[in-house]
């Protein structure tokens, strides 16, 4: 697939937002990728799924693991495409942690997926996870990297079908902030929309 592809996807289904956002780590930024609204058509999450199992070989990959909640729906899809197991990371009082009887076995080798990617933190919470839990991270894919240029993340390789340079601020730099002309929306997952 081609990135053109995939931002029209975003486009065609109001996913790609323009604004002043609030973004999951705090950072704030003009532009906001509603994947939700993407995969909310399963056309859509199966051809993307299908698109991030292709980079990888599933001979080396016992176990999907996303984090929740915006990895959910597109590892369940890179999953079924690779036909391994999924289990998902959630927050529990701000921690992410491994619930709902979920397990490893030591050495499972686990490919991350999640949904968009800025700083991280997500994935590198639920990487930690997966080490506690005595698992081996192995990859983390992902259908959008919004900051291709950040070095040093992730300590596997990471792959992602678009790499989109969308600026992000610290709320205290924000220049948003500053011409106070847009108040700052938290959509997805932690916030109100």
């Amino acid at each position: 697939m081609q990135e053109q592809q995939l931002i029209s996807i975003y486009e065609d289904a109001g996913a790609l937002l323009t604004g002043h956002f609030v973004l999951s780590s705090g950072r704030h930024s003009p532009r906001y990728l509603q994947s939700a609204k993407v995969l909310m058509h399963p056309a859509n999450a199966g051809v993307l799924g299908g698109e991030l199992a292709a980079l990888v070989n599933p001979d080396d990959v016992d176990m999907v693991v996303s984090p929740a909640l915006g990895g959910l729906i597109i590892g369940h899809e890179v999953a079924r495409a690779l036909n391994k197991p999924l289990i998902f990371t959630e927050r529990k009082e701000g921690v992410m942690s491994l619930r709902r009887g979920f397990s490893l076995e030591e050495n499972t080798r686990v490919l991350v997926v999640e949904d968009v990617i800025t700083t991280g933190g997500s994935v590198c919470e639920c990487m930690d996870v997966v080490r506690v839990h005595g698992g081996d991270p192995i990859e983390v894919l992902a259908l959008v990297d919004r900051a291709p240029q950040a070095e040093g993340r992730f300590d596997v390789p990471h792959r992602t079908l678009l790499q989109l340079e969308v600026p992000s601020y610290d709320a205290n730099e924000c220049p948003l902030c500053r011409e106070g002309v847009l108040p700052a929306v938290k959509p997805g997952s932690r916030g109100t929309a």
